[in-house]
């Protein structure tokens, strides 16, 4: 078996810039929704706060909403999946990779809480949220996909992906609602338990 990888994709210094930009830019846009309430906040006073123009936010975001959605963690799951051993229980492996998940998201925690409380809050992020819900599924239906040997449109796997995705945004959101007061890595683990029949039998 190889060696647990990093838990972040490697990554080269422009790259870090604009990791770095745009976590700064959310990190006042989550303030300015505290503070103002998101409907009141405008792009123009986002950028302003983050002392970059407007063109400069919607490089990086393409609208408001994307603020509020954008993380790193997908590419923290394919650089972690990708780099197991084939031979290694698909279950194991995603196990490894929430454990991942759950660390970074935990790292900002206030964050995370603020971007899930406005999700939960706010019917232009509820109704986006739908729609990035069908792009997860279709990211871990593909990662799933690459491990097991199944084609992305074998039945067995989109069940089980799905029940995967749902379980997981669930933990996210038990959490959420709980004031990040228990562990997020044991909430989604359990989650993980709770469909680990179907992963196993991929």
């Amino acid at each position: 078996m190889r060696p647990l990888p990093s838990t972040s994709p490697p990554t080269g210094l422009r790259e870090r810039k604009k990791i770095k930009l745009r976590r700064s830019v959310q990190r006042e846009a989550l303030r300015l929704f505290a503070e103002q309430g998101y409907e009141d906040t405008t792009v123009e006073q986002i950028a302003g706060a983050a002392d970059i123009s407007t063109t400069t936010f919607y490089r990086y975001f393409p609208t408001k909403e994307d603020v509020v959605l954008d993380d790193d963690y997908d590419p923290i799951v394919e650089h972690i999946i990708g780099g197991r051993d084939d031979g290694e229980p698909l279950v194991t492996t995603v196990r490894t990779a929430i454990a991942a998940v759950a660390a970074a998201v935990e790292a900002e925690r206030d964050a995370a809480l603020a971007r899930l409380k406005l999700l939960a809050s706010v019917p232009a992020l509820r109704a986006r949220q739908g729609a990035e819900g069908r792009k997860t599924f279709d990211f871990y239906l593909r990662l799933f996909s690459a491990r097991s040997g199944r084609p992305v449109g074998d039945y067995r796997l989109r069940v089980t992906t799905a029940a995967f995705a749902a379980a997981q945004l669930e933990a996210a959101r038990y959490w959420a609602d709980a004031g990040g007061a228990e562990s997020l890595g044991r909430l989604m683990d359990d989650a993980v338990t709770l469909v680990e029949p179907l992963i196993a039998a991929l």
